[in-house]
């Protein structure tokens, strides 16, 4: 059974930064052809970020991160470049896990994983099994993941589990069969590198969230950037279908409460707090 309810059901609660933040991590080719770099080069980079922002995530209480790392459309790129990337895949779970394990982060990994290799399968499982008790923050990578490929499998799994219900099913009777069925809906979904889409990303879970878009290139983002996109989702008004004036008695955090803590984390920052530098 679900943990959490849909945001079209019920009003989730809304706190002062976002307890599940999604990303597409977006740029890290760009980033390589700019300095004159072949694409892997932007991706191994790009695994450094990813490291950063499991530490910033910690750092301010953020529950849940979700990253796109390979859509079920990437298949489409240069044979090359797709044998490299999971490589990548490979060599982060070998070297991150442990490290992850420490820190009390838990590891997912979401979509149709049979394309994978027996290898990398059994790698995904070792590294979900050794996190699994885990509760400071869960990671979740999404890999030959696609929306449609994810509402469709829960609507397949659903018509075999309950075939008695079919044309009376809710969405209630969906949700556990969705690939995120663990997490809450994403508060804030940030993508980075300047495209403005969500490219078969979420695309159920994603129906309230607020939406980020920057320029920034994912080898680029940081802590900083990061701020930036809770501020800017501080701002925002979270209705879920009422009026403002229903908000009055319970008003959205504002962005200076944010703002007062990563001041406060800054003049803090001498006594580390999160993933130790070597994670």
């Amino acid at each position: 059974m679900t943990r959490f309810v849909s945001a079209t059901q019920h009003v989730p609660p809304v706190g002062r930064v976002p307890r599940h933040v999604a990303i597409i991590m977006d740029g890290n080719g760009r980033w390589a052809k700019k300095r004159f770099m072949p694409r892997v080069a932007g991706h191994n980079r790009g695994v450094e970020t990813v490291r950063d922002m499991v530490r910033a995530c910690l750092e301010r209480g953020i529950g849940y991160l979700t990253l796109f790392a390979f859509s079920s459309e990437n298949w489409r790129r240069p044979e090359e470049e797709v044998s490299l990337l999971m490589q990548l895949f490979v060599r982060a779970l070998q070297h991150e896990v442990a490290k992850l394990d420490r820190n009390g982060v838990r590891l997912r990994i979401v979509g149709d994983l049979s394309r994978f290799d027996a290898k990398l399968q059994q790698m995904i499982r070792d590294a979900e099994e050794k996190t699994a008790a885990n509760t400071r923050l869960t990671l979740t990578i999404c890999a030959n993941y696609g929306g449609r490929w994810d509402i469709l499998q829960a609507a397949n799994q659903l018509a075999i589990a309950e075939p008695e219900k079919a044309g009376h099913w809710s969405e209630a009777d969906l949700a556990p069969y969705l690939s995120m069925h663990y997490a809450p809906e994403p508060d804030l979904f940030i993508r980075t590198g300047g495209e403005e889409r969500v490219s078969n990303f979420l695309l159920w879970q994603l129906a309230y969230a607020e939406f980020y878009f920057t320029e920034t290139l994912w080898p680029e983002f940081n802590e900083a950037a990061l701020d930036l996109a809770i501020e800017s989702y501080c701002r925002r008004e979270r209705r879920f279908g009422r009026t403002s004036e229903q908000l009055v008695a319970n008003p959205h955090p504002s962005v200076s409460s944010f703002t007062a803590d990563v001041q406060a984390r800054d003049r803090a920052s001498s006594s580390s707090t999160g993933l130790p530098s070597d994670a």
